[in-house]
């Protein structure tokens, strides 16, 4: 604040010299200016927002001018003199103190929040248990406090069975499975027909189709099982929507296998997320960007695209890795060479150390 004070003072005292300077024409001209823009900011601005610094400016300022001129200030009168007061009050009031108990420390508020979130089924009293073994002495109200004040039930009815808390704790046994559509350039819609194995995010397109059905989907989940062969052993879930083309023989594939089929609720497709992300995904790196002319030609995309995304594109819930990363020599040479290779005509670039 001091040397805003000292800035502001030294500004206007040169603002002054300058003045003198200047003839009288001009400065009642600047005069007229500088009125009317404040008349026009009285309009918009009902209470401007002043610093400290700003405040013992214009109550010095307003000891240079006569009571009857005050006008010219954006505050009014009564405003200078209640700055003078409390500016008094300040100096010889006692420092007020804010009663009750001190204010719970961030990095406790934190660690209860966290211990709440990764533990679904912990109450606060539970959760003020595990801060007593980590050496935090907090009571019960208190973290009672910080979940209610978060949004955090703070009973153990927080237990939550949602399909997010399912994914994570079963998500090394699951598979989703979906439809996504491509138009042509001579609109014609073909259906794209994949598997996402959740644990890993590799991604199995099972096959495209103009016109699929019942019968070619269910081919498509033995060709799948087939692919996986004994890996198939440790999947438990497969989670569909309710499309009719996953008919009673489609879902008898799976159950054969040991593997229980899921169906989201109806017109929920979070419920199948990670299937959804994976479209957003293709489409916004690949499909929304090329004219796709043929069945044939997006066979061709998709065998490229896969590919990419399993095998070389990173994903952040994999700490940067792709899913099927392939043996790659890393130098430690400052000046190894950086090999890059363009896929579908530049649209994707991957890169790799020189042998």
């Amino acid at each position: 604040m001091v040397w805003s004070l000292l800035y502001g003072l030294t500004r206007n005292t040169l603002g002054v010299m300058l003045l003198r300077i200047r003839g009288d024409a001009a400065k009642d001209t600047e005069i007229l200016v500088l009125r009317h823009q404040l008349a026009v900011l009285r309009r918009q601005v009902n209470r401007p927002a002043l610093e400290p610094a700003d405040r013992a400016l214009l109550a010095a300022s307003s000891r240079l001018l006569p009571r009857v001129r005050w006008n010219a200030f954006v505050v009014t009168p009564a405003t200078l003199l209640r700055w003078h007061r409390e500016l008094i009050a300040r100096k010889w009031a006692y420092p007020h103190k804010t009663p009750g108990r001190p204010p719970i420390r961030a990095e406790i508020r934190q660690l209860v929040l966290r211990l709440a979130a990764e533990n679904p089924s912990w109450g606060h009293r539970r959760i003020q248990g595990e801060l007593l073994g980590l050496g935090y002495r907090v009571g019960a109200a208190t973290v009672w406090r910080i979940l209610h004040q978060a949004g955090v039930d703070p009973a153990p009815r927080r237990t939550d069975t949602s399909w997010i808390t399912f994914l994570r704790a079963q998500a090394a046994g699951v598979l989703a499975c979906d439809f996504f559509t491509v138009d042509t350039v001579f609109l014609q819609r073909i259906y794209v027909f994949f598997v996402v194995e959740i644990a890993s995010r590799r991604v199995h397109v099972l096959g495209v189709n103009r016109h699929p059905t019942g019968a070619w989907v269910t081919q498509q989940a033995r060709n799948l099982l087939m692919d996986l062969d004994e890996r198939a052993q440790g999947f438990r879930f497969l989670i569909r929507d309710r499309d009719t083309k996953f008919t009673n023989a489609f879902d008898t594939v799976f159950t054969a296998a040991d593997i229980r089929v899921l169906r989201t609720p109806p017109q929920a497709p979070k419920a199948n997320a990670f299937a959804e992300r994976w479209i957003l995904s293709v489409r916004r790196e690949c499909t929304d960007r090329l004219l796709i002319f043929s069945q044939r030609h997006l066979e061709a995309v998709r065998k490229i695209y896969e590919g990419h995304f399993n095998g070389r594109r990173p994903h952040r819930s994999l700490a940067q890795r792709p899913p099927a990363p392939p043996p790659q020599m890393i130098s430690t040479d400052d000046n190894v060479t950086i090999h890059g290779t363009r896929l579908l005509g530049g649209l994707i670039n991957e890169y790799r150390n020189a042998a």
